[in-house]
């Protein structure tokens, strides 16, 4: 549920269910330290709002990095205690970033477990034509119902790498044209980045053995991710602002 001013305010299972976890799991990294304590409001229940689901996501990128629990303690201590809801997600993202493309094969209540919730049909078929949901052959959005109807019988091929943002998106009020248009944009121009970056690396490393090459490119890599990220932010921060104030896009 969400209060007056917009915020949320979770039970505690609500929050479990949103996060795609159990109650047992959200106490048990509340008691670790892992999640702050939640507000005590009217009749001693608990209530929960978007950092908390914010860092349950975080913990859970984490994990799927291989980060036992101990580290997971150690990585959250070094974040600051008020961090955003959108601080975290950012976070999230970097951490996200480093994880290799990964597709599992997941049966539908599992993947309803990671969503918290019970998908509708219409739901399969949005996550079908972000790319999130794999068809078996490489195929067209137009598509996308039947395949994700097909996938249920066996399991969905899903790539893991998106599916929190998928399910994220689904919660967003834009239309599922302006999602794939976004997305088009996003992929268009980070290729472009990519590229560009790669042919400034490439004189650096000519003459360099193979060994080194690695070496550096892993060393460089979450630096130029999180490069990004931060640029990218900060310039979309700026636009938005501008659009929200009514002064339209800059340079116009």
């Amino acid at each position: 549920m969400t209060t007056d001013a917009g915020e949320l305010s979770l039970t505690v299972d609500e929050l479990a269910a949103r996060a795609g976890v159990t109650v047992r799991t959200v106490r048990f990294y509340g008691s670790k330290g892992l999640l702050p304590p939640p507000v005590i409001g009217p009749r001693r229940v608990g209530r929960y709002g978007a950092r908390h689901l914010a860092r349950l996501a975080l913990i859970e990128e984490l994990q799927r990095q291989g980060m036992t629990l101990a580290a997971i303690e150690r990585y959250l201590g070094q974040l600051p205690s008020d961090l955003s809801a959108y601080d975290l997600a950012i976070h999230r993202a970097v951490v996200a970033s480093w994880a290799p493309d990964s597709v599992e094969t997941l049966s539908r209540a599992e993947l309803d477990r990671r969503a918290g919730r019970v998908l509708a049909d219409e739901e399969l078929a949005r996550l079908a034509a972000a790319g999130v949901l794999l068809p078996g052959d490489a195929g067209d959005t137009e598509a996308a119902d039947s395949e994700a109807a097909d996938s249920e019988e066996d399991g969905f091929r899903v790539d893991t790498g998106l599916l929190r943002l998928g399910l994220e998106l689904l919660d967003v009020p834009l239309s599922q044209g302006t999602i794939l248009a976004a997305r088009e944009v996003l992929m268009e121009h980070s290729r472009a980045a990519a590229r560009e970056l790669a042919r400034l690396f490439r004189g650096e490393v000519a003459e360099r053995d193979t060994r080194d090459v690695r070496d550096l490119s892993a060393h460089i890599h979450p630096l130029v991710v999180q490069a990004l990220l931060t640029t990218f932010q900060r310039s979309l921060r700026e636009e938005l602002s501008e659009l929200l104030s009514g002064e339209g896009p800059s340079g116009g």
